[in-house]
């Protein structure tokens, strides 16, 4: 038998969070839909392991450093198309009262502004959110090690409240749309995340013609190839090489990337690659390889400085894999 988290007192824990979260615990009416100023993700969290009977926990719940029989570590795994346990969200399993909770630690993952395109992503690729989503929480609450794991196809989201250090976003994350049938055209029509490549390549038309043959490489590695590689890590060109206009378009585009995420990874996120330097530090590519309708809209590229790794493979739909952490010696694993 796998070995599972040993479980803290279910009713102490959910009295202690239930003046936080009154609406799932106390069945009053919900929070307002993407606040981020009630409950957060982790306290939801913490309210819904407490709600676990202890079936549900030998199925879901695992200690802080378990290792899958498949996935490896657990808390570090990412992957695109991947379920971390095996009972979906909308499935029997979970009460009504818990798929809610469910729901809304997702909600509070994502910026508000982003609610509907990721209900999109998840309609067009899985039948809506839950469907073929599983989750596991790994670690104790209010331990000071606990993490809720969202995964499925094109979707790993996680929270942690800073219990693993060094690293945004609670470890490596993955979000991806297919809009078109698998194999979409070069416009990418109705991909929720497309603009972000679009704006990428807004740069890419902003560099002269020597930036642009440095910023130009042939083959993209590996999409899931993000493990840190420090101080002289990535293909491209050197973000220092810009100049203030372009560094400017390219800041502009580092707040795109992020928008989809709540305030506080946002805010972690640029802490971390502070701590390694900046995007002064970074690299830009733009792959040659896999251009859509070789118009030269890049449909791949990579920006990577020594601890941060933002892929995105566009094709033949969109892929993205983001990694970050203060230090390149935390390791990956994809």
């Amino acid at each position: 038998m796998l070995r599972r988290s040993s479980s803290l007192s279910r009713r102490g824990l959910l009295a202690a969070t239930a003046a936080a979260v009154p609406a799932l615990v106390a069945g009053g009416p919900r929070p307002v839909r993407g606040s981020e100023t009630a409950a957060s993700a982790e306290t939801l969290a913490q309210a819904l392991h407490a709600s676990l009977t202890a079936s549900q926990r030998e199925a879901i719940c695992f200690p802080w450093d378990y290792r899958h029989p498949k996935f490896g570590l657990l808390r570090t795994r990412v992957a695109n198309n991947w379920n971390a346990t095996k009972p979906a969200v909308k499935s029997d399993f979970f009460t009504a009262d818990q798929q809610r909770m469910v729901r809304d630690i997702f909600e509070r993952l994502v910026s508000p502004d982003w609610l509907e395109r990721f209900d999109k992503q998840l309609e067009d690729d899985t039948g809506g959110f839950g469907h073929e989503q599983s989750i596991a929480l790994i670690g104790e609450p209010a331990s000071g090690r606990f993490q809720f794991l969202l995964s499925g196809r094109h979707m790993t989201l996680r929270c942690d409240g800073d219990s693993a250090e060094h690293v945004a976003f609670g470890g490596p994350i993955f979000y991806g749309h297919d809009a078109g049938g698998f194999n979409e055209e070069k416009n990418h029509a109705g991909n929720v995340f497309w603009p972000q490549a679009l704006a990428v390549n807004g740069v890419y038309g902003m560099l002269d013609g020597r930036q642009r043959n440095r910023a130009l490489v042939p083959k993209a590695p590996r999409e899931n190839a993000i493990a840190f590689r420090g101080a002289e890590a990535g293909d491209g060109l050197p973000v220092r090489e810009l100049d203030r206009d372009q560094r400017a378009e390219l800041e502009r585009v580092l707040a795109l990337l992020l928008e989809p995420f709540r305030t506080t990874d946002r805010e972690e996120a640029r802490r971390c690659l502070a701590a390694q330097g900046g995007l002064e530090g970074c690299r830009l590519a733009f792959y040659r390889d896999d251009d859509l309708g070789n118009d030269g809209v890049w449909d791949n590229w990579r920006l990577e400085g020594p601890a941060f790794v933002w892929h995105f493979r566009g094709a033949p739909h969109v892929h993205v894999w983001v990694n970050i952490a203060d230090t390149a010696n935390v390791p990956t694993n994809a």
